[in-house]
């Protein structure tokens, strides 16, 4: 094993490399215990680095650090101007390093190239967005009785841990970073086991840039000690977690302990709606990306489709059709379109799911087979999956499966699909396609989510808001608002009349 040694972080150096420390306090640095855990290629099953395995004393050392920095003020005392310009500059060495990014993210979570670079892209948005966003992020002046002057102060809301999922790796880790170091705030990440790399070099890229030692610290490890330690930890002000519902709701309760500020974006099962008078070429186009783009491993996936009765042979004729001609296959290769399953214990969730569609009675109309990929035959594979003539209490109905895997049902009446569309736990996402924009509008209002894509398959671009409703989670990233999701609101109440204000009279 190559061992690095520790260092300040001046710049980041060669990004693919077959160790990776995690960072505290400006350097890179090994575990208290000298272990470290192997990350894979999922596309073919194979160790690609091995990455510093984080104790509890290492996570102490990171909110220690994290602390500081916050405390000593440097950071957070910087003029926003100033602040702006250090995530240009993370945007720019991102931009900069694009292909070496994406070769990293491609390599860790064996997803294709195309998607790979979308994400990346989206992650160096982020930054540049805040940057404009913190600029003229300001307090408020109210109006008050005469002789008194009230205005409202934003303020860094202090230490947050931030908690990255694997199926998104950079881009998770940009959409939490770049609102909090915009706010003035020092964070803590804890990347997924499964995909820990690029948050780390993201990490170094920071420090590249000028952010200060200990405003943004990289720990990786196990997410039941290292996550549990941050959320229960009394010098953590707020947590941001990206993951499942299960898992939002146990940091929720460990985090109220402490009454810590809390952004939870959780599961989902999001409808797409596909109304009679749909341009059809581009609802099959738009439904098929909604549930396959990043091999289904997408908390807002489409994942359950309604078809209006009048056109659904049509639209199930194309969608099936469409379904059989995507690449599986060499996620580096550009005409790939889905690439592999994170792990071999998700692509045996995901079949478990549709062995249960299966024995329910529902029907197979394409895949629903682990599949064996010429040069990647250790990988984790699993065709794109549709299934039919399902009924609202099976399991794949109700359930996340998180991977290539849609339920389709015919639907002929508008209120009653929206009924069955809102028939959910979740309320992450949603899409509507009809070319009637009284009918789009109408049913946009009603669907219990908090984003409808209306003839649209994206979800989501820097400035406007991600969250969900239910038990999807709450608070919304990506856009200027999240910015108050790590500051707090001061009101400073002034008098300025002439007299003294002798309330008791004595």
């Amino acid at each position: 094993m190559e061992q690095t040694v520790s260092d300040k972080i001046t710049e980041v150096g060669e990004m693919k490399r077959s160790h990776y420390a995690m960072i505290i306090n400006g350097e890179r640095v090994e575990s208290e215990t000298g272990e470290v855990f192997e990350t894979y290629d999922p596309a073919k099953g194979e160790t690609i680095a091995t990455i510093a395995k984080a104790s509890i004393k290492d996570a102490e050392k990171a909110v220690q650090a994290a602390r500081n920095s916050f405390d000593n003020g440097k950071w957070r005392k910087y003029p926003i101007g100033k602040r702006a310009r250090v995530l240009n500059k993370i945007a720019a060495i991102m931009r900069g390093r694009f292909n070496e990014l994406v070769e990293l993210e491609v390599l860790n979570s064996g997803k294709s190239i195309g998607a790979a670079q979308v994400q990346i892209s989206q992650a160096i948005e982020d930054f540049e967005f805040y940057a404009g966003a913190i600029v003229g992020h300001r307090g408020t002046v109210n109006n008050m009785p005469n002789g008194f002057f009230n205005y409202t102060h934003k303020e860094p809301v202090g230490v947050c841990a931030q908690i990255i999922p694997w199926n998104y790796p950079m881009m998770m880790a940009a959409w939490k970073i770049a609102p909090a170091i915009a706010a003035g705030c020092s964070v803590i990440i804890k990347p997924a086991s499964l995909t820990p790399i690029t948050a780390i070099v993201l990490n170094e890229i920071c420090h590249e840039a000028g952010v200060p030692e200990g405003v943004v610290n990289t720990v990786p490890g196990a997410g039941q000690v290292i996550g549990d330690y941050l959320v229960t930890h009394k010098a953590i002000n707020k947590v941001a977690f990206t993951g499942s519902t299960p898992t939002g709701r146990d940091i929720m309760e460990k985090a109220s302990g402490t009454l810590k500020r809390l952004t939870l974006e959780l599961g989902g099962k999001s409808p797409s709606i596909v109304f009679e008078d749909a341009d059809l070429e581009a609802a099959v186009a738009g439904s098929l990306f909604g549930i396959f783009f990043n091999t289904g491993q997408s908390c807002e996936a489409r994942s359950r489709l309604f078809i209006h009765d009048a056109i659904y042979d049509e639209f199930m004729e194309q969608f099936v059709s469409k379904t059989k001609k995507l690449q599986l296959g060499d996620p580096f290769d550009k005409g790939t379109h889905i690439g592999s399953i994170i792990s071999r214990s998700q692509l045996e969730k995901i079949d478990g799911y549709v062995q249960s569609a299966i024995a329910d009675g529902a029907t197979i109309l394409t895949g629903g087979n682990e599949v064996k990929i010429e040069g990647f035959e250790n990988g984790y594979w699993y065709e794109p999956t549709i299934i039919a003539d399902v009924t609202p209490d099976m399991k794949v109905v109700r359930e996340e499966i998180f991977g290539p895997v849609v339920v389709v049902e015919k639907f002929t009446d508008e209120r009653d699909v929206i009924k069955r569309a809102n028939d959910s736990e979740y309320g992450l996402g949603s899409a509507v396609w009809t070319t009637n924009q009284a009918r789009a509008t109408r049913v946009a209002h009603q669907i219990q989510a908090g984003i409808v894509m209306v003839n649209s398959p994206f979800s989501a671009f820097p400035g406007t808001p991600f969250g969900g409703y239910k038990q999807s989670g709450f608070g919304r990233e990506l856009t200027v608002e999240t910015l108050d999701l790590y500051m707090e609101d001061k009101s400073v109440l002034s008098y300025y009349g002439p007299k003294p204000i002798n309330p008791f009279g004595v």
